[in-house]
């Protein structure tokens, strides 16, 4: 039978891992302090030297992030109790460590039993503090955050009246129109808005399991942070400080990848994207082309989009809370009403809807790309392209088309061995293979 389990957050530990109103992951000094057992670690440390062979104590304490200090008296005990042995002396006071055939045997053991050898995990309830105090809705991104993290791209400053309440409210929000408008874009831009870095760990650890949780598809750690290293001082290495994620999704999506993915062979579980966008941007791109029915997902999501925090089942059955804390947006080429009832859409509190550019925008987006190709812009060409092959014959407009036409002629020149220039009958020839024309019709 199944249980749910709901966290207990002591605002003593909540002090101790946030510092000047920002999260710190602070470096453990006891085992306690880790919030894993002895035997936990022990385990970590056999089954990294059945694996990678014998190392000394310093470079086993780096590969599961835990401080030297801790690991140290715990290979002191399993020496005791011989499953490894001294193999030689190392550098600053230390050994190198080898199992022993006793230790091999129980090491083979825990591998059999779950299989991960990687940076040691932190519990569940550290790993819901960070996602409070780096939660987006404790930020309130103005016109200038969000003027800055669309830099660069095409947008009609008529739509920051609406895009601005949408991401400070830190809920959801459906970006429709036509294809090829930029909508996708946009989306990953918005993350930009709020604070560019967290904290995650490496791996979570909750009822006997362990839940990879850092995904380098989508988390992108930062290097050579001084600022921060200066700030924390010497931090918790079982988390790396990444960019808040954007995580995108598209028609791959299935309900697999919104539940605990578990590894029955190895006995270890994968956190789902949702939970792996936390503090960051859920982007369902194409949404309504899913392999899963827009139903499907409103069945799922209904409470977390409303309540923000999800349910999910550990394989031992029972359910465990935790945060659903993301700006969720739904890109979609069709009508959102055409898509979901009237209970989805009140929890997707803002549709907004992002049309076709003007022609002044148009010519600007031209010259945007004309800059990032390296060749002149000439506004001539582009009103004879306009007047030419877009008026006569009703063609709409799109943001991508500039981009996507210019991609064209570069081709062609490279081709031909010319430069890349802007002209009139270069056009010619990206129009008249870029649309496509099918019963009749331009696409």
């Amino acid at each position: 039978m199944s249980s749910t389990k709901t966290l207990d957050i002591s605002d003593g530990l909540l002090a101790s891992l946030l510092s000047d109103d920002n999260f710190a992951p602070v470096k453990p000094a006891t085992i306690e302090e880790t919030g894993l057992g002895e035997e936990f670690i022990e385990q970590l440390i056999c089954k990294y030297l059945a694996v990678f062979g014998t190392n000394k104590g310093r470079s086993i304490a780096e590969h599961v992030c835990l401080p030297f200090n801790i690991i140290e008296p715990l290979l002191g005990t399993l020496r005791t109790n011989q499953i490894v042995v001294h193999a030689g002396s190392a550098p600053f006071n230390d050994y190198y460590y080898s199992l022993t055939t006793q230790g091999r045997t129980r090491a083979m053991s825990f591998i059999e039993a779950c299989s991960y050898v990687g940076p040691a995990p932190v519990p569940m309830v550290d790993y819901v503090i960070s996602v409070e105090a780096q939660s987006i809705t404790a930020e309130a991104p103005g016109p200038e955050k969000l003027a800055e993290a669309v830099r660069g791209i095409s947008v009609d400053s008529s739509l920051f009246e609406s895009l601005g309440p949408a991401v400070n409210s830190g809920a959801g929000m459906f970006l429709y129109g036509a294809p090829g408008n930029g909508k996708s874009t946009l989306a990953k831009r918005l993350t930009l808005c709020f604070g560019q870095e967290i904290w995650i760990p490496h791996a979570i650890y909750e009822d006997g399991q362990i839940i990879k949780f850092y995904d380098t598809a989508y988390h992108k750690q930062v290097l050579n942070d001084e600022r921060s290293i200066t700030k924390c001082g010497d931090h918790d290495r079982r988390w790396l400080k990444i960019s808040r994620p954007t995580v995108v999704v598209g028609g791959e999506l299935t309900m697999d990848n919104l539940e605990l993915r578990h590894d029955s062979r190895n006995n270890i579980n994968e956190a789902p994207l949702q939970m792996k966008s936390n503090c960051g941007c859920l982007l369902i791109d194409d949404f309504g082309r899913q392999r899963i029915e827009p139903a499907q997902l409103l069945n799922r999501w209904i409470v977390p989009l409303e309540m923000r925090y999800d349910y999910l089942t550990l394989p031992t059955g029972k359910k465990l809370q935790v945060p659903f804390d993301q700006l969720v947006i739904f890109s979609t080429n069709l009508e959102p009403r055409d898509l979901v009832d009237e209970a989805f859409l009140r929890r997707i509190p803002y549709k907004i809807e992002i049309g076709d550019p003007t022609e002044d925008e148009f010519r600007q987006l031209f010259q945007l790309c004309s800059k990032s190709f390296g060749c002149e812009y000439r506004r001539e060409v582009i009103d004879d392209l306009i007047e030419r092959h877009y008026r006569p014959v009703g063609r709409r407009l799109r943001r991508c088309q500039a981009r996507d036409l210019l991609l064209q002629i570069r081709s062609y020149c490279n081709y031909m061995g010319k430069p890349m220039e802007l002209r009139s009958e270069y056009f010619d020839r990206a129009v008249k293979t870029y649309f496509a024309t099918v019963l009749g019709q331009d696409s």
